[in-house]
């Protein structure tokens, strides 16, 4: 797959979130956020030439590791895609419902994290109106 795909994929999975999110559905707008997020990382780090990995581990471990610790990422970018796993972890495998509150939260932050990741290292792509989203 290529990082063009990949943010696509992302793009997508962040208006899905928002969706999700008006109709209430907080435990969906969270696992469709987390997966906006994880998509636009694996892109950011295709663009920049890193392997991705092929494990959700993997792929946090390197994008923290090439392009926060090491790159040009600062590091309240890492901490959102903790987050958003964090309550992706709970949306999907723990018994309780996400408070609509963090879902919305989450939902904002994939939305930066998505338009920063495309700013970044699809700069082309950034300035294409067609993809639906601000950068």
């Amino acid at each position: 797959m290529k990082a063009q795909d990949l943010m696509a994929k992302a793009m997508q999975a962040a208006a899905s979130a928002k969706v999700l999110l008006d109709i209430g559905d907080a435990d969906g707008a969270s696992n469709r956020a987390y997966y906006a997020m994880f998509d636009a990382a694996r892109s950011a780090l295709l663009a920049s030439g890193f392997g991705v990995g092929k494990t959700h581990k993997g792929i946090l471990n390197a994008f923290s590791d090439c392009l926060v610790k090491n790159g040009p990422l600062p590091k309240e970018m890492g901490r959102l895609l903790k987050h958003a796993e964090t309550f992706r972890y709970v949306a999907d495998y723990e018994g309780g419902p996400v408070e609509l509150s963090d879902a919305r939260e989450v939902v904002e932050q994939a939305e930066i994290f998505v338009a920063a990741m495309r700013v970044g290292f699809m700069p082309e792509e950034s300035n294409d109106d067609t993809h639906g989203m601000e950068p």
